[in-house]
Protein backbone atom coordinates (compact mmCIF):
# COMPACT_ATOMS: atom_id res chain seq x y z
CA UNK A 1 0.00 0.00 0.00
CA UNK A 2 1.19 3.43 -1.26
CA UNK A 3 1.85 5.55 1.85
CA UNK A 4 3.35 8.54 0.10
CA UNK A 5 1.55 11.82 -0.60
CA UNK A 6 2.36 14.97 -2.01
CA UNK A 7 1.29 18.39 -0.42
CA UNK A 8 1.77 21.97 -0.80
CA UNK A 9 2.28 24.68 1.78
CA UNK A 10 2.26 28.45 1.55
CA UNK A 11 4.98 30.39 3.85
CA UNK A 12 6.35 33.82 3.38
CA UNK A 13 4.29 34.59 0.22
CA UNK A 14 5.87 30.83 -1.28
CA UNK A 15 4.64 27.57 -2.06
CA UNK A 16 6.58 24.77 -1.12
CA UNK A 17 6.13 21.13 -2.58
CA UNK A 18 6.83 18.61 -0.51
CA UNK A 19 6.42 14.10 -0.15
CA UNK A 20 4.98 13.12 2.74
CA UNK A 21 5.41 9.07 3.43
CA UNK A 22 3.64 7.53 6.60
CA UNK A 23 6.42 5.50 8.67
CA UNK A 24 6.33 4.12 11.73
CA UNK A 25 9.15 6.95 12.82
CA UNK A 26 8.92 8.28 16.36
CA UNK A 27 9.70 11.80 15.26
CA UNK A 28 8.89 14.06 12.31
CA UNK A 29 11.62 13.83 9.68
CA UNK A 30 12.71 15.87 6.79
CA UNK A 31 15.10 15.77 4.08
CA UNK A 32 16.04 17.79 0.91
CA UNK A 33 17.14 15.84 -1.84
CA UNK A 34 20.07 16.74 -3.95
CA UNK A 35 17.38 17.43 -6.89
CA UNK A 36 15.76 20.02 -4.61
CA UNK A 37 12.73 17.99 -3.88
CA UNK A 38 11.91 17.71 0.07
CA UNK A 39 10.79 14.82 1.62
CA UNK A 40 8.85 14.52 5.15
CA UNK A 41 8.35 10.88 6.91
CA UNK A 42 6.03 10.81 9.86
CA UNK A 43 4.32 8.24 11.87
CA UNK A 44 0.41 8.03 10.61
CA UNK A 45 -1.00 9.10 14.19
CA UNK A 46 0.76 13.13 13.22
CA UNK A 47 -1.96 15.32 12.44
CA UNK A 48 -1.80 16.83 8.65
CA UNK A 49 -1.75 19.97 10.06
CA UNK A 50 0.51 19.39 12.59
CA UNK A 51 3.41 17.85 9.79
CA UNK A 52 2.64 20.92 7.42
CA UNK A 53 3.04 23.50 10.40
CA UNK A 54 6.37 21.48 10.90
CA UNK A 55 7.26 22.15 7.35
CA UNK A 56 6.23 25.96 7.02
CA UNK A 57 8.74 26.03 10.23
CA UNK A 58 11.26 24.87 8.29
CA UNK A 59 10.83 27.43 5.74
CA UNK A 60 13.87 29.14 5.84
CA UNK A 61 16.16 25.74 6.34
CA UNK A 62 14.25 24.83 3.18
CA UNK A 63 15.45 27.91 1.55
CA UNK A 64 18.96 27.70 2.31
CA UNK A 65 19.15 24.12 1.40
CA UNK A 66 17.81 24.86 -1.90
CA UNK A 67 20.28 27.68 -2.31
CA UNK A 68 23.39 25.48 -1.28
CA UNK A 69 22.69 22.25 -3.63
CA UNK A 70 22.17 25.61 -6.67
CA UNK A 71 25.30 26.59 -5.81
CA UNK A 72 27.04 23.23 -5.70
CA UNK A 73 25.37 22.79 -8.83
CA UNK A 74 27.14 25.69 -10.17
CA UNK A 75 30.20 23.99 -9.37
CA UNK A 76 30.19 20.42 -10.05
CA UNK A 77 32.78 19.09 -12.07
CA UNK A 78 32.56 17.36 -15.30
CA UNK A 79 32.62 13.29 -15.41
CA UNK A 80 36.41 12.60 -14.87
CA UNK A 81 38.10 11.84 -18.33
CA UNK A 82 41.63 10.07 -16.07
CA UNK A 83 43.90 12.16 -18.37
CA UNK A 84 46.97 13.96 -17.14
CA UNK A 85 45.87 17.24 -15.80
CA UNK A 86 43.34 16.32 -14.02
CA UNK A 87 42.88 17.10 -10.12
CA UNK A 88 41.72 14.73 -7.34
CA UNK A 89 41.69 15.32 -2.97
CA UNK A 90 42.49 13.36 -0.50
CA UNK A 91 42.01 14.47 2.51
CA UNK A 92 41.91 18.27 1.29
CA UNK A 93 45.00 17.74 -0.56
CA UNK A 94 44.82 18.47 -4.65
CA UNK A 95 46.72 15.70 -5.91
CA UNK A 96 47.21 16.37 -10.09
CA UNK A 97 46.63 13.30 -12.15
CA UNK A 98 50.07 11.98 -14.68
CA UNK A 99 49.18 9.32 -16.28
CA UNK A 100 52.16 7.50 -18.36
CA UNK A 101 51.71 4.37 -20.93
CA UNK A 102 53.62 1.47 -19.26
CA UNK A 103 53.51 -2.07 -19.25
CA UNK A 104 52.21 -3.08 -15.67
CA UNK A 105 49.36 -1.35 -14.62
CA UNK A 106 50.50 1.01 -11.40
CA UNK A 107 48.94 3.76 -9.11
CA UNK A 108 51.17 6.14 -6.90
CA UNK A 109 51.20 9.12 -5.33
CA UNK A 110 53.57 11.05 -3.54
CA UNK A 111 51.57 13.61 -2.15
CA UNK A 112 51.68 16.17 -4.94
CA UNK A 113 50.95 13.92 -8.05
CA UNK A 114 48.85 10.69 -8.65
CA UNK A 115 51.03 9.06 -11.04
CA UNK A 116 48.89 6.41 -12.89
CA UNK A 117 50.48 4.15 -15.16
CA UNK A 118 48.68 1.53 -17.78
CA UNK A 119 49.11 -0.31 -20.87
CA UNK A 120 46.70 1.62 -22.84
CA UNK A 121 46.80 5.14 -22.26
CA UNK A 122 42.92 5.78 -23.78
CA UNK A 123 41.50 3.24 -22.04
CA UNK A 124 39.43 5.37 -19.85
CA UNK A 125 36.91 2.43 -18.46
CA UNK A 126 40.63 0.79 -17.35
CA UNK A 127 41.50 4.00 -15.57
CA UNK A 128 38.81 4.89 -14.26
CA UNK A 129 38.92 0.97 -12.68
CA UNK A 130 42.38 1.75 -11.48
CA UNK A 131 41.84 5.25 -9.88
CA UNK A 132 38.55 4.32 -7.82
CA UNK A 133 40.09 0.80 -6.57
CA UNK A 134 43.07 3.13 -5.45
CA UNK A 135 40.68 5.48 -3.91
CA UNK A 136 38.50 2.71 -2.39
CA UNK A 137 41.68 1.57 -0.27
CA UNK A 138 42.07 5.18 1.04
CA UNK A 139 38.99 5.30 2.22
CA UNK A 140 39.33 2.42 4.05
CA UNK A 141 42.48 2.93 5.15
CA UNK A 142 41.81 6.61 6.40
CA UNK A 143 38.17 6.60 7.44
CA UNK A 144 39.70 3.10 10.01
CA UNK A 145 42.52 5.29 11.10
CA UNK A 146 39.64 7.83 12.44
CA UNK A 147 37.43 5.21 13.79
CA UNK A 148 40.44 3.59 15.67
CA UNK A 149 41.44 7.58 16.86
CA UNK A 150 38.03 8.29 17.93
CA UNK A 151 36.96 5.05 19.57
CA UNK A 152 38.25 4.60 22.79
CA UNK A 153 35.95 7.90 23.96
CA UNK A 154 33.10 5.49 23.57
CA UNK A 155 34.72 2.18 24.78
CA UNK A 156 34.12 3.38 28.42
CA UNK A 157 30.17 4.12 27.25
CA UNK A 158 30.20 0.31 26.39
CA UNK A 159 30.04 1.01 22.97
CA UNK A 160 31.11 -2.03 20.72
CA UNK A 161 33.17 -0.84 17.79
CA UNK A 162 31.25 -0.57 14.92
CA UNK A 163 31.60 -2.23 11.51
CA UNK A 164 32.43 0.79 8.63
CA UNK A 165 30.57 0.74 5.82
CA UNK A 166 31.56 3.24 2.58
CA UNK A 167 29.28 3.57 -0.41
CA UNK A 168 28.61 6.84 -2.18
CA UNK A 169 25.48 8.79 -0.59
CA UNK A 170 24.15 11.95 -2.23
CA UNK A 171 22.99 14.35 0.86
CA UNK A 172 24.85 12.73 3.67
CA UNK A 173 28.36 12.52 4.97
CA UNK A 174 27.99 9.31 7.30
CA UNK A 175 24.62 7.77 8.90
CA UNK A 176 24.48 5.33 12.15
CA UNK A 177 22.83 1.93 12.32
CA UNK A 178 22.96 2.15 16.76
CA UNK A 179 21.12 -1.06 16.91
CA UNK A 180 23.17 -2.85 14.68
CA UNK A 181 26.39 -1.47 15.26
CA UNK A 182 27.42 0.40 11.87
CA UNK A 183 28.75 2.96 10.54
CA UNK A 184 28.76 4.15 6.96
CA UNK A 185 30.60 7.02 5.82
CA UNK A 186 30.84 8.67 2.16
CA UNK A 187 33.58 7.68 -0.23
CA UNK A 188 33.60 11.68 -0.90
CA UNK A 189 33.92 12.31 2.51
CA UNK A 190 37.71 10.97 1.66
CA UNK A 191 37.81 14.77 0.04
CA UNK A 192 37.88 16.58 2.98
CA UNK A 193 40.45 17.61 4.93
CA UNK A 194 41.39 15.27 8.40
CA UNK A 195 39.77 17.71 10.56
CA UNK A 196 36.19 17.05 8.96
CA UNK A 197 36.61 13.51 8.54
CA UNK A 198 37.10 13.34 12.35
CA UNK A 199 34.04 15.57 13.17
CA UNK A 200 31.85 13.49 10.70
CA UNK A 201 33.34 10.04 12.45
CA UNK A 202 32.07 11.50 16.26
CA UNK A 203 29.18 12.62 15.22
CA UNK A 204 28.15 9.48 13.99
CA UNK A 205 29.89 7.56 16.94
CA UNK A 206 27.84 10.53 19.28
CA UNK A 207 24.44 8.65 17.76
CA UNK A 208 25.77 5.14 19.83
CA UNK A 209 24.73 7.53 23.00
CA UNK A 210 22.12 9.39 21.90
CA UNK A 211 20.22 8.22 18.57
CA UNK A 212 18.46 11.37 17.66
CA UNK A 213 19.72 14.98 16.94
CA UNK A 214 18.35 16.45 20.20
CA UNK A 215 19.82 19.01 22.14
CA UNK A 216 21.03 16.15 24.42
CA UNK A 217 22.94 14.82 21.38
CA UNK A 218 24.39 18.37 20.42
CA UNK A 219 25.65 19.19 23.91
CA UNK A 220 27.31 15.37 24.43
CA UNK A 221 28.95 16.19 21.01
CA UNK A 222 30.32 19.48 21.76
CA UNK A 223 31.45 18.18 25.12
CA UNK A 224 33.70 16.11 23.25
CA UNK A 225 34.30 18.11 19.97
CA UNK A 226 34.40 21.63 21.44
CA UNK A 227 35.24 22.90 17.62
CA UNK A 228 32.73 20.60 15.84
CA UNK A 229 30.59 23.88 14.04
CA UNK A 230 33.91 25.02 12.72
CA UNK A 231 34.67 22.04 11.40
CA UNK A 232 31.64 21.55 9.84
CA UNK A 233 31.44 24.66 8.56
CA UNK A 234 34.78 24.20 6.82
CA UNK A 235 33.28 20.75 5.31
CA UNK A 236 30.04 22.70 4.15
CA UNK A 237 32.71 25.28 2.57
CA UNK A 238 34.58 23.02 0.66
CA UNK A 239 32.01 20.60 -0.56
CA UNK A 240 30.57 22.93 -2.60
CA UNK A 241 33.66 22.80 -4.90
CA UNK A 242 33.74 18.53 -4.73
CA UNK A 243 30.26 17.32 -4.13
Amino acid sequence: MDMSTFRTVKANDKEIHYQLERKPVKNLNLRIRSDRSIYVSANSAVPIDEIDLFVISKASYISDAIERFNEMAKYKPQPKQYVSGETFYIQGRALRLQVNKAEKDSILSDGVYLYLSVKDPEDTVRKNRIVNRYLNKQCKVVFEETMNLIYPVFKKYDVCYPELRIRNMETRWGTCLAKKGIITLNKRLLEAPRTCIEYVVMHEFCHFIHPNHSKHFYSFLTMLMPDWKERKALLEKTAVYWL
